[in-house]
């Protein structure tokens, strides 16, 4: 099975190209445009997707030495995400499905963020995974493939989302995930202590209240003038104890799900997995539990479509194909 991928779920526009090899082509298209607004603008992303989709898409076909007579079938992301954004990919799935009379795969987001651990390492199941992303944060207990408890998720602002509202209350460009990761590797993560909120309650999450303590943590330093006086001489360290503060209870969760469900397999996934701090926590707690520990490199944390790729050949396996009256979806029911 050769399999398309194609992602365009929020501002990433994204191909790719699965076979029974594996991986042979990703192409990403990234939208800059959104920087000056401090985040995504839902009606430029559509329009951005319309402009880079087609050239996308035959540059992961020219990189693989495919043409569209090759593909078996395209496997587009449904949803969760923006509509409009989400509209533009799935319109040009349908037309290449009938255009070149391949088979049609709709893919949910939040699963092939989990299946991206899979480009690059063999599948095992059961496994737990923990998504964090800037719309989603999850604990998903998988027992077998397309088989999944939703243990917990965020009840307000997703881990990734508070990172980036975190970043512009500190002045950091959008988004501020990235950097904040950054600054806190230079930084004491014990310099403040910021709130781990529901830390003892179940699996959920919640990261609001971190936000607002923030906000006036720094307003309790005076005016402008001396906030960004402290922020100049204590920015990592800020960065540092945020960053301790939102992987803490990421990682103190994970450790009670690994106790309650007897899982010896572990994931991460999705954007914020790229976080250093997040990443060397959980090695830590796998070596510690004596844990098989899977997190996708860099390219396949963030929206990409080598996820939609493998997750649409693993349904394609399995023999589930949609017809064209697939439909969107913005949020996961």
């Amino acid at each position: 099975m050769n399999i398309l991928g194609i992602e365009s779920s929020c501002d990433e526009t994204a191909a790719a190209i699965y076979t029974d090899g594996g991986l042979i082509s990703n192409v990403v298209a990234s939208q800059t445009i959104h920087e000056k607004y401090g985040g995504v603008v839902p009606e430029l992303a559509s329009r951005a997707h319309q402009q880079s989709i087609f050239g996308t898409v035959e540059q992961a076909l020219h990189e693989a030495g495919m043409s569209p007579s090759d593909i078996d079938a395209v496997a587009v992301t449904q949803g969760p995400g923006l509509m409009g954004a989400l509209l533009v990919g799935l319109c040009f799935a349908k037309g290449f499905s009938i255009s070149h009379g391949t088979r049609l795969i709709g893919v949910n987001h939040m699963d092939a963020h989990m299946y991206a651990n899979f480009i690059e390492n063999e599948q095992t199941f059961p496994f737990l995974c923990l998504t964090v992303s800037g719309g989603h944060t999850q604990l998903i207990h998988v027992t077998e493939p397309f088989s999944h408890h939703l243990l917990g998720k965020t009840r307000d602002d997703a881990a990734g989302e508070a990172f980036d509202k975190i970043g512009k209350i500190l002045g950091l460009p959008y988004p501020a995930g990235p950097v904040m990761d950054k600054r806190a590797k230079n930084g004491n993560p014990k310099f403040h202590k910021f709130p781990q909120s529901m830390l003892k309650e179940g699996f959920d999450f919640s990261f609001s209240g971190l936000k607002t303590s923030v906000l006036y943590y720094l307003q309790n330093k005076g005016d402008e003038a001396a906030q960004q006086a402290f922020l100049d001489d204590h920015l990592d360290d800020v960065c540092a104890s945020v960053s301790e503060a939102i992987t803490e209870v990421l990682i103190k969760k994970l450790d009670r799900a690994v106790s309650e469900t007897g899982c010896k397999t572990v994931l991460l996934a999705g954007g914020v997995s790229a976080n250093s701090m997040l990443r060397a926590k959980a090695q830590k707690l796998a070596q510690k539990r004596d844990l098989r520990l899977m997190i996708p490199k860099m390219a396949y944390c963030t929206d990409n479509a080598a996820m939609i790729a493998i997750t649409g050949h693993m349904l394609a396996k399995r023999g589930q194909f949609n017809d064209l009256s697939l439909k969107p979806f913005a949020r996961v029911s």
